[in-house]
């Protein structure tokens, strides 16, 4: 079938609206054409907006649209209840960083908090660095604190802070960071 279809590909960065307007305009002009977006073949004489996204990701375009927009109302949601959270959550880090801590490190801890607390982590950080710091005080091994930090599942980025946050809070912390590279 798609033998007389001109094929066309779509560009990077495409949404599928992008794709069906292309097809359409191949349409006004009376070529066939086609083209695959995400797999998925769409022809110039038969696409539809609702009939690509069904087949793409199994929704309307209403529908798709109603749960973008269910996702983002939930996730304003659970942010502003977390953000009201940040006072008490302050709290509750405090006390968690005196268990582990030594007591010189108190100050700067409580000052980090509530910008790890409203970062990109929302504070996810500050449970891991106090899990390896609690290995390295009670006389762990690199080793055991490595392997802590690998079974975090951190992207690169929240590794380095990690991996900085133990060098400053811990007095093996260097020695740690030196291990883990």
């Amino acid at each position: 079938m798609s033998g007389k279809y001109k094929k066309i590909g779509f560009f990077l960065g495409n949404t599928i609206e992008d794709a069906v307007h292309e097809l359409l305009t191949y349409r006004k002009k009376g070529t066939l054409a086609c083209g695959e977006f995400n797999g998925t073949t769409l022809y110039s004489d038969t696409v539809t907006m609702d009939g690509a996204y069904k087949s793409i990701i199994g929704k309307t375009k209403t529908e798709f649209d109603e749960s973008q927009q269910k996702w983002r109302n939930d996730y304003e949601k659970r942010e502003a209840e977390f953000k009201e959270n940040i006072p008490s959550l302050c709290e509750e880090w405090k006390s968690k960083g005196r268990q582990v801590l030594d007591q010189d490190k108190w100050e700067y801890w409580d000052r980090i908090i509530p910008i790890r607390l409203n970062d990109l982590y929302h504070g996810m950080e500050l449970g891991c660095c106090l899990k390896i710091v609690k290995i390295l005080n009670d006389n762990g091994s690199l080793e055991e604190a490595k392997k802590e930090i690998e079974n975090q599942g951190h992207s690169g980025m929240s590794f380095g802070l990690v991996r900085t946050m133990v060098k400053e809070f811990c007095n093996r912390g260097s020695e740690f960071a030196s291990f883990v590279g």
